[in-house]
């Protein structure tokens, strides 16, 4: 499983990404989290409003920092 943070390093994107590993350790799964900032990478997935969430290629969140319990249903439907 492959999930990207995408932002340019603000305090909103960090708390996604703290989230996104918390989710994880919760569900016992393994998966390589990536954070990127770089701004033509972000643009190259159509993403506008930071933080972005991204697994395994599709985008999930845009512009706001979901809640944990979302991100775990997301990953669980990705597995």
């Amino acid at each position: 499983m492959e999930i990207k943070v995408l932002g340019p390093g603000c305090p909103r994107c960090g708390e996604v990404e703290k989230r996104v590993k918390n989710a994880l350790a919760e569900l016992n799964i393994a998966a390589d989290v990536e954070k990127i900032t770089d701004i033509k990478k972000m643009m190259s997935y159509g993403i506008l409003a930071t933080p972005g969430l991204v697994i395994n290629g599709k985008i999930k969140s845009t512009g706001r920092i979901p809640r944990v319990e979302d991100i775990k249903a997301w990953i669980q439907e990705a597995d």
